[in-house]
C-alpha cells in the first residue's frame, strides 16, 4: 500500500492525527524566560516540556524559507514582524477600506496568501488604521472618535498541536561558562586597565551560565480537521507540505544553546472519513514508548518503542504511515 499524495491542491475530505517524536541532546529545546531561560519543565514531575508554539515557530520558518515567503506560502508572523502592517497590505492589496464592511474579503485573501493563517489560524482584528490625510491632520493631536482598524478576521486554524513532554523526567543543568571579550572595558564591573598600545583593556572576564539537559525525548500531538480546513482553504498539497517542515524540523535551526535536536518518529494516521473513525486518544495511543532510566542516547529507547506498520489498521478505518 502506497503513502497518500498530497500533491494536489484539493480540499481535505479524511480527518488526520500526528506523532511527533523529538530528542535534544546537551541542550535547551525550549528556554523559559521566567526561570533564568532554563528548559521548561514541569515542577512536579520534572517531565520535560516544549511548547506548541515554539514547534510552530520553526514551522513558520522552514515554510519560509523554502517557499522564499511568496504567495500562497508567505509567512503572517515573522519573526520581528509588524502584524497591523501586514493587516494593512492586505487591504491595500484588495483595494478596500478599513471600515469594517469588507473584513471576509481582507480574511480571505490572508487565508489564501499565507500560509500558516490557513493552517494554524490568527486573529487579526487588530492594528490601528487611519489615512495619510487623517494622520496629517491628527498630527500631535489627541485622537478624537472611534478607531479604524486594519480588521482581517478571524481564523480558526485546522492543524493544531499540543505541549510536547518529554517521555522521562530531565535534568536541567546550568553550566558555568566564561566571556573573555567584553563590550566595554567596565562591564565586568572594574577598572579599565591601559595596554602597552594605549587602548582600553578589561581588568578582568565575565562569568555566565548556560543551561541544557543531557538528553531528552520528547513526544508531541497534532491533529487536522478537514471541515476547518474547508474553512480556511487548508488543502492536501498544505498537509504535504506540514509533513515536510515536521519532517526536516531541525534542520535548518541549528543554534549553539539548543545542542543537537533531531527527529526521531513521523507518524500520521489517516482517518477513512471526515468525521473519523476512533476517537483521537486512542489513536495516539498506538504508539507507544516505554520508560527509561537516565537515557543519553534514542538508541536506548529503540527497543521500548511499539508503533503500527507503515500502511496498516491499529484501529478499522484508521491507517498508519510512518515519515520517520
Amino acid at each position: 500500500m502506497s503513502r497518500p499524495d498530497f500533491s494536489a491542491s484539493e480540499p481535505l475530505d479524511k480527518r488526520y492525527e500526528i506523532v511527533l517524536l523529538f530528542d535534544v541532546q546537551n541542550g535547551n529545546p525550549n528556554g523559559d524566560p521566567d526561570a533564568d531561560n532554563a528548559p521548561r519543565v514541569d515542577p512536579e514531575t520534572g517531565i520535560g516540556l516544549v511548547t506548541d508554539v515554539c514547534i510552530k515557530r520553526k514551522i513558520r520558518n522552514y515554510v519560509g524559507l523554502t517557499r522564499e515567503f511568496a504567495p500562497p506560502h508567505n509567512i503572517f508572523v515573522k519573526e520581528r514582524g509588524i502584524l497591523a502592517n501586514v493587516q494593512r497590505d492586505a487591504h491595500k492589496a484588495l483595494g478596500i477600506e478599513p471600515d469594517g464592511k469588507s473584513i471576509d474579503k481582507a480574511r480571505t485573501y490572508m487565508c489564501q496568501n499565507y500560509y500558516d493563517v490557513r493552517t494554524f489560524g490568527a486573529v487579526m482584528t487588530t492594528g490601528k488604521a487611519e489615512s495619510e490625510a487623517d494622520a496629517a491632520a491628527n498630527a500631535g493631536k489627541k485622537a478624537k472618535g472611534a478607531t479604524k482598524l486594519w480588521n482581517c478576521g478571524q481564523v480558526r486554524g485546522p492543524v493544531q498541536f499540543g505541549f510536547a513532554s518529554s517521555i522521562d523526567p530531565v535534568m536541567s543543568i546550568a553550566h558555568t561558562i566564561t566571556r573573555v571579550a567584553l563590550t566595554n572595558a567596565t562591564d565586568a564591573g572594574q577598572q579599565a586597565v591601559t595596554g602597552e598600545d594605549g587602548e582600553d583593556k578589561a581588568g578582568s572576564g565575565q562569568i555566565g551560565r548556560k543551561h541544557g539537559i543531557p538528553y531528552g525525548l520528547y513526544r508531541m500531538h497534532g491533529f487536522v480537521s478537514p471541515f476547518l480546513a474547508t474553512d480556511t482553504g487548508f488543502t492536501k498539497h498544505d498537509l504535504g507540505v506540514l509533513l515536510e517542515a515536521l519532517e526536516h524540523l531541525f534542520d535548518h535551526d541549528r543554534s549553539a544553546s539548543r545542542g543537537e535536536m533531531s527527529v526521531r518518529g513521523l507518524f500520521l494516521f489517516e482517518h477513512d472519513s471526515k468525521l473519523g473513525n476512533a476517537p483521537a486518544h486512542k489513536v495516539l495511543e498506538t504508539v507507544k514508548i516505554g520508560s527509561v532510566r537516565a537515557p543519553r542516547h534514542f538508541s536506548e529507547y529503540e527497543s521500548h518503542l511499539h508503533a503500527p506498520d507503515d500502511g496498516t489498521q491499529p484501529i478499522p478505518g484508521v491507517t498508519a504511515w510512518r515519515y520517520l
